[in-house]
This record gives structure tokens, sequence and C-alpha cells, in this order.
């Protein structure tokens, strides 16, 4: 199985359309905070492995790494049972796991070694916990496919990348995210597997940690925004607000905190 075959760029363009397009109706702002915007070497594969808080972490994968990493591919890893249920979900670089036994692992890691070819400059993202994990529990949980995947690509940088979704002053919720420093591969294949899973569990979580210090400040003008959705409570209310600033002569500011 090579992810790389069904890939097709035609069909992601269309479906970034479509994701962008949902997130501005659900979402606030996809927001990267400006110390965590990515840094990563030019060249090489990467392996961005996140927490994984939420179903929006999918969507948050496309975004990212369209907007941010242009001209690199992504391929990601999805649990076969419900890759099934969004088939679609081939072309744009997703591809099956089976986790109920080792031949599921086996496929996952050969099929992990070919994104991460050292020819190609693709990249593998992934839910570092290999489950739904809430942005709070520690140790953050790392699943063992993630820590194997020195051994096969150590010219890969693993890149950690944290979530969260809090909401803030508006009716929709923030998508937050900061990318850390990369680990090179070498090093962590250097490293017993029970050192290296504690490295990128470390690492992941001085991420996460931080980002949650920046959900709790609220502060926007420390982030970059990526992708801006809609802004108030929409519907009759909002055109009458829009309506009533039109004849005072007023800009309208759809926000909650704006003054009126």
């Amino acid at each position: 199985m090579d992810p790389r075959a069904a890939y097709s760029p035609s069909h992601l363009a269309f479906y970034d359309f479509m994701f962008s397009r949902f997130f501005r109706r659900h979402m606030r702002a996809l927001r990267v905070a400006e110390w965590g915007m990515p840094e990563v070497p030019e060249g090489v594969p990467l392996v961005v492995f996140a927490n994984h808080p939420s179903w929006w972490d999918g969507v948050a994968f496309m975004l990212l790494s369209r907007r941010l990493f242009p001209g690199r591919r992504m391929f990601i890893p999805m649990e076969a049972a419900a890759l099934a249920r969004y088939r679609f979900m081939l072309r744009l670089g997703v591809f099956g796991v089976d986790t109920s036994g080792p031949r599921g692992a086996a496929a996952f890691l050969r099929a992990a070694r070919q994104v991460l070819a050292p020819e190609h400059d693709d990249m593998l993202w992934m839910n570092a916990p290999g489950r739904f994990a809430d942005a709070r529990e520690r140790p953050v949980p790392i699943a063992p496919g993630l820590t194997r995947l020195a051994e096969l690509a150590p010219q890969a940088c693993f890149v950690p990348l944290a979530l969260e979704y809090p909401f803030w002053t508006e009716r929709k919720a923030e998508m937050l995210a900061a990318f850390g420093p990369p680990l090179r591969g070498a090093a962590l294949q250097a490293m017993p597997r029970e050192a290296r899973a504690e490295a990128l569990a470390t690492a992941l979580a001085g991420v996460m940690d931080r980002l949650a210090g920046e959900a709790i400040r609220r502060e926007p003008a420390r982030f970059r925004v990526v992708e801006q959705g809609k802004e108030g409570m929409g519907g009759i209310y909002d055109r009458w607000r829009h309506l009533r600033a039109r004849l005072a002569g007023r800009r309208f500011d759809p926000r909650h905190e704006a003054r009126e």
C-alpha cells in the first residue's frame, strides 16, 4: 500500500475549498501563536505529531498544511473502519490503518516508510496519542507507531503541534495552534524506545502547555490569523444591527466586544 498512489492534487484543491468554507461557517478563526510558527529545514521529510483533543483536528491539519507548508504533500494515517465512511479522503493523502493487531501495525510502518522516503520532502501528519485525549492529560500519550518512525526515517524531522479549541468572546470557538522546535530523527533513533517516547511526549507537552497559557491570556494580537471565520451572532439580529449602523453612518462591526 503506497498512499502516494491515490493522491490527487485536484481533489485536494477542491476539498481545501470545501473545508475552508465549512471552517468559516463554524469557527471564529484559525490562529497560530507568533512564537509557534513552524521553522523546519527544507528538503527533508517531516513528521508532524499533534495532540488529539477534537474531531476538528483533521480540518486543522488540512488548513495548516496547505497554508504554512505550500508545495509539500501531506499524508495522514486514519483508523481503517473510520476511513471506510469517508473514502473520498483517500484522494487527499489519508490512508487506512488497521489497529486490531500486529499486521496492521506493520502495514502502517510500510506506508510511513514510503511517505518519508529521503528523496521526497513529503509530510506525515498524525495524532500522537492514537486516540482522542483531553488537552490537559499528562503525561501526553504517545502511540507506539510514532515511536517507531525514527527507526525507519532518521532523515526526517519530527515537529510537535499543539491544538486547542477555546471559546473566547464570540459565539464560535477559536482554533488555536502552535508548532514546537523540530526534533532530528537521527537523534531520536539513537535513543532506546522508552526514552524516545518520553522525548516526544515532553516536546509535545511543552508546546501544549505554552499554548494553554496563550489560550488563558485571550490576546488575539499574540497570534497570526491563518483563516478567518465569520463573527457575530448572524441571522436577523445582525442584519438589523448592520442596517442600524448604516443609517447612523457608522461602520458595522459584528463582534460581541465591538462598541456601538
